[in-house]
């Protein structure tokens, strides 16, 4: 089940102290761990970034930088995770600072988004909200046939987002993603 998911952070989500929580989620050995700290400033995401790199490495997951591209060259990180629109910024405005990062992830939310990601240089999508999810209540999910409908016109992995936990991975799974992102259920891993 980890090999198919990506683990999200959330500080106030955690079960334990932080690099504890960090190590338990590695410990599952996840296919990549994006550290999506959005309230932190550029310095604290870079200390905090160098201290989850060491562990993410030792364990030898990927790490997904979220949103803060100018950390990546500073602490040899070759992976990044951006919102749509902060993605297609660089792309057109800073390609090569883009293109220092193997991994460039991106967050779309329609099938032209994604799409548009990928004519880019996205290296893979992460594809939401599929079900309702407790941090959103009241959006409804796009449902299994949105999954579908991206998977089979994107040429890139595309990982689902939005109320994944283990007991609906499998079906986004057949509907061809190529995995699911869980935040909640990584962070409160006792």
């Amino acid at each position: 089940m980890c090999k198919e998911s990506i683990a999200i952070t959330n500080r106030n989500l955690a079960k334990n102290e932080y690099l504890l929580q960090i190590q338990k989620i590695l410990q599952h050995h996840p296919r990549a761990l994006i550290l999506r700290e959005k309230d932190l400033d550029e310095d604290a995401y870079e200390m905090l970034a160098q201290s989850v790199l060491t562990l993410c490495r030792q364990y030898e997951v990927p790490m997904l930088l979220h949103g803060h591209i100018e950390t990546g060259p500073r602490i040899d990180c070759d992976a990044i995770h951006l919102p749509f629109a902060q993605f297609c910024k660089y792309a057109e405005e800073e390609p090569d600072l883009l293109s220092a990062y193997r991994i460039r992830s991106v967050s779309c939310h329609s099938l032209d988004e994604s799409l548009e990601a990928e004519r880019l240089g996205a290296t893979q999508i992460v594809l939401g909200t599929i079900f309702e999810t407790e941090c959103k209540p009241g959006l409804a999910g796009r449902g299994i046939q949105f999954v579908r409908e991206v998977c089979s016109a994107c040429r890139i992995p595309v990982y689902s987002i939005g109320g994944i936990k283990p007991d609906n991975l499998q079906s986004i799974l057949d509907a061809g993603a190529a995995g699911g992102c869980m935040m909640s259920w990584f962070m409160q891993l006792p």
